[in-house]
């Protein structure tokens, strides 16, 4: 099985920064930056309801960073990793995720494995005590990976399920947790009436709605090999563009070898992938992190079965030899910038 996860996600707390920019009616526009989830965070929301719905958005994302924390005794996920037999009771967003986990999980093959998360530690990708283990706690941790160890029951005539991981088990929902919040925090903003924002989490944007003028949102590509350009722009109206590469975050050892912060689990090392970067564009937040995750693990080859298997959602692949790889939904909404070659694939529905 092929098992991967992202960075955990850290409980670092910071003040709120709320800027309103003069403007009137629905097109004013009102934006907020955070600190949550060990990612700054940019919020943008228009017309006169913007400021209530930046404020509800923001009270999702941190109520989620606090339930999500495993390294913070009570939260739920510290819950879930200790309590062994007896279970834990989760709802709502975790229900969710661990739902979604557990589709791509199973479809990929294992490609996304929440439960890679000793091995994150392990790596030193939490704490930034970056280190090499050795191959004997390697194999030792790769022993208690896996999801399909997590058993995950429906209680009856309610919306709970127990879920049990068996001793020395862990698991984070960092591979989910950030497309989940924005997902969650564009509904909240939505609730308060606002229907034109943008939420940017890190290498995850939610849209809602469209642009105030009615014109779709343009949403950069970054290219993986150079932080100061973008290897293209795609134009998307309400939808969630998420992007996982390992370029995102790595060290380089003594010995000058460069470690990743994706995690192969099949050798509990970094993950070898012949993709730069992954880039999910469909209309759940949730599915399209867990999926950029996967599918960069996966690599071109099974990235490519995936969504002729499965569907479901649009991608665009940067590969290592330098080619971008574009499916057919959006073909005419991906505008490529610099020299790369563009290559196109579709299902045989399309």
């Amino acid at each position: 099985m092929r098992r991967y996860i992202k960075r955990a996600a850290a409980l670092l707390l910071a003040a709120v920064t709320a800027l309103s920019l003069a403007g009137c009616g629905e097109d004013e526009r009102h934006d907020a930056q955070i600190f949550s989830m060990d990612t700054v965070m940019g919020l943008t929301a228009y017309g006169e309801n913007g400021e209530a719905g930046l404020a509800a958005a923001q009270n999702v994302i941190n109520a989620l960073d606090a339930m999500l924390d495993p390294e913070i005794e009570g939260s739920k996920t510290w819950s879930i990793n200790h309590a062994g037999s007896a279970g834990t009771l989760v709802t709502g967003q975790v229900a969710e995720m661990l739902s979604t986990a557990g589709t791509v999980y199973t479809r990929s093959g294992g490609a996304l494995d929440l439960t890679v998360y000793p091995l994150v530690k392990a790596w030193g990708f939490i704490d930034g005590a970056y280190r090499v283990p050795s191959d004997a706690e390697i194999t030792s941790l790769l022993k208690n990976v896996g999801f399909d160890k997590l058993t995950m029951s429906a209680m009856s005539d309610s919306d709970s399920y127990l879920v049990t991981l068996p001793d020395g088990a862990e698991l984070s929902f960092a591979s989910v947790a950030k497309g989940c919040a924005a997902k969650y925090a564009a509904q909240a903003m939505a609730a308060e009436g606002v229907e034109s924002a943008i939420i940017s989490l890190g290498g995850n944007v939610q849209t809602l709605g469209t642009k105030p003028d009615g014109t779709d949102w343009a949403i950069a590509v970054q290219d993986p090999e150079d932080s100061n350009s973008y290897a293209g722009v795609l134009s998307v109206g309400e939808a969630a563009v998420v992007t996982s590469g390992g370029y995102q975050r790595y060290f380089t050892a003594a010995d000058g070898t460069v470690y990743q912060h994706i995690i192969d689990p099949d050798t509990g090392r970094p993950a070898e992938s012949d993709l730069l970067s992954v880039t999910i564009i469909c209309s759940d937040g949730t599915l399209a992190d867990a999926l950029s995750t996967a599918l960069y693990t996966l690599g071109e080859s099974g990235a490519v079965n995936y969504y002729e298997t499965w569907g479901g959602f649009d991608m665009v692949l940067i590969t290592a030899d330098g080619r971008i790889v574009v499916s057919a939904g959006v073909r005419d909404s991906f505008e490529v910038s610099g020299g790369r070659s563009v290559e196109y694939v579709r299902r045989d529905e399309e």
